[in-house]
């Protein structure tokens, strides 16, 4: 199947907010530990840069997630993401949240989990995706699933989706790049 042909174009319109796990989304999903505790995560610049293109079409990117990690910190304030919830349990409650933070609701968001931690606040928002290597629950629920694994496109893949249903495209992309959406697989 073609992700790109079957992405929801009509659903995405609008989209204020894109919200994002870290761990197996933004991420391969694996945690490295040093000796002396510290966590090391690896992230895909192609991923960031989808991020600062769909910020430049004026749709909020937040992160909900599980765990807690200084590098999460680092990494949203290094692509100017200023909403971040970290430590979310309940991610229903999380993203509840963020909406308030942002002064939106959650129809007005599109979310991409990779687990079934995520379905709750998943289940809440307009458009339900995933990276093709989530959980088997969790693609079940997906309304659009990446052709890309969890920290290898999947939120590039998502971000380019988002601006070309937003009509994005040719500011943020053509213009700066001289790609065609179909020059992207589009």
């Amino acid at each position: 199947m073609n992700t790109y042909q079957t992405f929801p174009l009509d659903k995405a319109k609008g989209i204020q907010m894109l919200v994002l796990d870290v761990d197996g989304v933004l991420t391969e999903g694996h945690v490295t530990m040093t000796d002396a505790g510290d966590e090391i995560k690896n992230f895909n610049v192609r991923d960031g840069h989808g991020i600062k293109m769909l910020q430049r079409v004026g749709i909020e990117v937040a992160i909900l997630t599980g765990r807690k990690s200084k590098v999460v910190a680092y990494r949203a304030a290094d692509l100017g993401i200023k909403y971040v919830i970290q430590g979310s349990l309940r991610k229903a409650d999380g993203l509840k949240d963020l909406c308030q933070q942002a002064g939106i609701s959650p129809n007005d968001c599109a979310y991409m989990g990779d687990d079934v931690i995520d379905l709750p606040a998943m289940k809440q928002c307009r458009l339900k995706t995933a990276p093709c290597n989530a959980h088997k629950g969790v693609l079940s629920q997906a309304e659009w699933v990446s052709a890309y694994q969890g920290g290898l496109g999947a939120v590039r893949q998502l971000c380019e989706g988002l601006i070309l249903a937003n009509d994005g495209w040719g500011d943020v992309i053509f213009k700066a790049y001289g790609l065609t959406p179909e020059d992207s697989g589009w």
